[in-house]
């Protein structure tokens, strides 16, 4: 619940400030993507600053979470070794319980039955 608190905390007021951000700056912007001819370009884009603003934004928060993702890999790939050993450890933990099980009962049968032999010969 806390979590939740502190996230519309943090999400309202970035919201707000993205909102004042769009309305501020809604003029078109031309986006020349010709470098040789920059007064007469044939590839270029206008769109409102903002989407500019906003592309750049997204733009950031893919290229540092796939950074952070892939920094990452080697504790990824130790978890993963770890939790498979952990699986091999525990198979041979029931393994070897069920072998006690079966030697314990052997044991008492055995014993079931010399009792029962001491007790018939009386």
């Amino acid at each position: 619940m806390l979590r939740r608190i502190v996230w519309l905390l943090v999400a309202f007021p970035a919201a707000a400030i993205l909102v004042t951000l769009a309305v501020a700056n809604r003029h078109a912007v031309r986006l020349v993507l010709d470098p040789f001819r920059p007064e007469t370009p044939v590839l270029w884009i206008d769109l409102p600053f903002y989407v500019y603003l906003l592309t750049a934004l997204v733009i950031g928060v893919a290229l540092g979470g796939t950074a952070t993702w892939m920094t990452q890999a080697r504790w990824r790939r130790t978890a993963r070794r770890r939790a498979q050993e952990a699986l091999r450890w525990q198979a041979e933990a029931d393994r070897l319980a069920r072998e006690r099980d079966q030697t314990l009962a052997a044991q008492r049968r055995e014993q079931g039955a010399g009792k029962a032999l001491a007790v018939a010969g009386r």
